[in-house]
């Protein structure tokens, strides 16, 4: 198989063919600059993961070092990382010994031979990370997903699966054309202009003050947090696992140098908040990639991509993993009923909480320093199918919640299915559950944001599998557009009684204290509060002059040192580390107008004010960071985003749906009764059968209202289980014309078993 050579650092690919084989570097060159190469990579991550730990023990943990290890890739994402990086750093030192040797300009990749470079693919372990699955070995590949959706797509068994770089809807704009983050050379103009310092445009466009928050009159907070639910089932992208340069040993939080994978945030002179020069940061992980691999992934074969470490589709990886090491671990295997794992030491009134991560040093030990009581019994972190589960409170009090609408859903199936075996509960009511998520996204919460254009244009009716559609995840997508809701955050956390009102002994608590604190659901009333307070208050409204409150811009992970992050600076530092083009760019792809001047973009964002002040900023349209131009822009009708934003989102999610070859509505995943029992599902009954809340409104995104009220959960729909029987001649494909049973043929997923 031939192999090219996804390249980092400035080096590009050339054909071999092209030198004399008198120039040829050789196997025995490329070895030893490997084995270089792996001792570099894998001290500097012992390094990291060892100084890591002893901050945690030592609690000196910085607000980046939250961060970074919120982010760090686990399992086979640590691995596909590591590949990543082994070859990333073979060809810097055979680069520089070409440069010694030739003392010209040369790339290292053109004095090797095809069977180097593909030695070099199976030295790094890159090799595997683009081999061809064997989909007809898969049990029951037809009815059940894989935990890492490799085969959704039976011709292109990687599309969608997790561990898979993101795919590219536009070109990357990098400062070197191959992996340099935009702005990495200062003196590099875009447009004819110089970008500004992501802290200065946060500084000049994103402030406000807690006092300043405007509350959204027509949705509650769990549009905010189902929405970073909803991105926690779809996207995750893993920073390097090294804390250090990997050129010279420097860490990147000792000093503000730019080298790889350093990429600290410039303090502008005078800032209010920030004294020192910099924030540190992290590149997001590089991908393994070949140029066959990266075609079908959607990439550029000879530009940086980063890596997706979850699965593309709906179906709920959040709960349930995306990886079948950590998938099984989140099982109960002792049981025989296809049951979560859940917590043995505690519970929540007596239902289930989610089990505690088995590791001993935990990030979550800051119940002492948050109470000032230096008695407080602290808890480990929690364990789920995604590593930010205890990021806040309110996600962790959705994950429990799914993890319980689990169990319950595997007990119910066990009674009108008593012979089924543990494995086939587990299935049944994990692929149950994926149609609720997907149910839910596209009937209950999309509307809300994309509006109703969008919703009628692309996302209505469904139309069908198509295999020729990538669900992957797009880069701009994960990247930009699906942050839209940090915008939508209140600075506090309200917790309720049953009366929806504030909880007396357990009151509304500072987002910058919520971060990373699951004692909080364990000892502090459960989740039963932060649920009622989630859809019982509204949403921050995301207005042009109020636009990222503090507890995000200037004290993200502020409950260890003073010094804290800034949320808005991170994200368009982000999107500038993985090379987004400019804000007109993305406008032109979704057919929008394109402003050229300040009038013109004025009157797009319908203030010209804000014109002013970005383009003294940008200089041009054409340079505003994606991110921002897109939350700028007011919204359209019926949504909470603007054109831009609502384009990509939507698109998406058009996509995702689409190339999903197991989605609920396609024929032959469910029956034709099944499907129709599954539309009587809701977010607000499974918040009623797995919590001691008793009254919910019928729209638990919507504030209440004389069409929205509060109603008994007795009197809500429940979906119908018995349609799940399993009787003797039932029908396990789908039903057509006349009742005749169509089982699920090999021609249907395209190979022969």
């Amino acid at each position: 198989m031939r192999f090219s050579v996804l390249l980092v650092l400035g080096i590009c690919l050339m054909p071999a063919h092209s030198q004399s084989k008198g120039e040829y570097l050789g196997s025995p060159f490329l070895q030893h600059c490997f084995k270089e190469a792996k001792k570099i990579v894998d001290d500097a991550y012992k390094y990291s993961r060892e100084e890591s730990l002893r901050r945690v023990r030592r609690e000196v943990v910085s607000a980046h070092d939250a961060l970074r290890l919120l982010k760090q890739p686990r399992g086979d994402t640590r691995s596909a990382v590591r590949s990543a990086d082994y070859t990333a750093q073979t060809l810097r030192l055979l680069q520089e010994r070409v440069h010694r040797v030739h003392k010209r300009s040369l790339n290292a990749t053109d004095l090797l031979s095809k069977e180097d470079l593909e030695k070099l693919a199976s030295l790094t372990g890159c090799a595997a990370r683009v081999s061809r699955p064997q989909c007809h070995t898969v049990p029951n590949v037809n009815k059940y997903r894989t935990v890492t959706s490799l085969c959704n797509n039976v011709e292109n068994p990687r599309l969608g699966a997790s561990n898979t770089p993101f795919t590219r809807w536009l070109p990357s704009e990098y400062d070197d054309d191959i992996s340099q983050p935009k702005g990495w050379n200062k003196t590099r103009r875009f447009n004819n202009f110089l970008l500004p310092l992501v802290r200065q445009v946060s500084n000049n466009i994103l402030s406000t003050t807690d006092a300043g928050v405007i509350n959204d009159s027509n949705f509650t907070l769990m549009v905010t947090f189902f929405g970073q639910w909803n991105d926690h089932d779809l996207t995750f992208t893993p920073f390097s696992p090294s804390i250090r340069s990997f050129s010279n040993g420097l860490n990147c939080d000792e000093s503000c140098e730019q080298t790889e994978p350093c990429i600290p945030i410039p303090i502008p002179p005078g800032d209010p908040r920030l004294p020192s020069r910099c924030i540190p940061a992290f590149r997001s992980a590089p991908a393994c990639g070949t140029g066959y691999s990266a075609y079908n992934f959607g990439g550029d074969p000879v530009k940086r991509e980063q890596i997706n470490s979850l699965t593309a589709f709906l179906d709920l990886s959040q709960v349930y993993g995306s990886e079948d090491k950590l998938a099984l671990f989140l099982r109960d295997v002792e049981s025989d009923g296809g049951l979560m794992r859940v917590n043995t030491e505690f519970k929540d009134n007596g239902r289930e909480l989610l089990p505690f991560h088995p590791l001993q040093v935990q990030m979550c030990a800051t119940r002492k320093r948050i109470t000032n009581d230096t008695n407080a019994k602290e808890v480990p972190c929690f364990i789920a199918g995604d590593a930010r589960v205890d990021e806040n409170i309110a996600l962790t009090s959705l994950h429990t919640l799914f993890v319980r609408e689990h169990n319950r859903l595997a007990r119910a199936l066990k009674r009108i299915n008593p012979q089924w075996d543990s494995e086939t509960l587990y299935q049944e009511a994990r692929k149950i559950m994926g149609a609720y998520t997907q149910l839910f996204v596209f009937r209950d919460y999309l509307p809300h944001i994309v509006g109703e254009e969008a919703m009628r244009k692309q996302l209505g009716r469904y139309p069908g599998y198509d295999a020729n559609v990538d669900p992957s995840i797009s880069n701009v997508f994960a990247t930009a557009a699906y942050r839209f809701a940090h915008l939508t955050i209140q600075p506090f956390l309200t917790r309720l009684d049953a009366n929806n009102r504030e909880h007396p002994e357990f009151p509304t608590v500072p987002l910058f204290k919520a971060f990373f604190t699951p004692w909080r659901v364990v000892f502090e009333g459960g989740i039963d509060p932060l649920l009622r307070g989630l859809i019982n208050r509204p949403a921050k409204l995301n207005t042009q002059d109020h636009m990222l409150v503090d507890a995000l811009r200037e004290r993200l992970f502020q409950f260890v040192q003073h010094v804290a992050l800034d949320l808005g600076s991170l994200n368009m530092q982000r999107s500038r580390d993985h090379g987004l083009p400019g804000y007109n760019a993305w406008r032109g792809f979704c057919g929008l107008s394109q402003p050229r001047n300040q009038a013109e973009l004025g009157q797009v964002l319908n203030n010209t004010e804000l014109a002013r002040k970005l383009l003294a900023l940008y200089g041009t349209p054409n340079n505003i960071d994606v991110w921002l131009g897109g939350v700028a822009e007011p919204f359209v009708k019926g949504g909470r985003v603007g054109p831009l934003f609502a384009c990509l989102i939507a698109t998406q999610f058009q996509r995702t749906r689409q190339g999903d070859r197991l989605w609920y509505e396609k024929p032959g995943v469910f029956t034709t009764r099944q499907v129709a029992a599954l539309s009587a599902a809701s977010l607000a009954k499974i918040i009623c059968d797995n919590t001691g809340i008793t009254f919910v409104p019928l729209d638990v995104f919507s504030v209440s209202s004389a069409t929205n009220r509060f109603v008994r959960c007795s009197n809500l729909r429940r979906v119908d289980l018995l349609a799940w029987r399993d009787r003797p001649n039932q029908c396990n494909g789908f039903l057509g014309p006349g009742g005749i049973c169509y089982r699920a043929s090999a021609l249907e997923v395209g190979f022969t078993h």
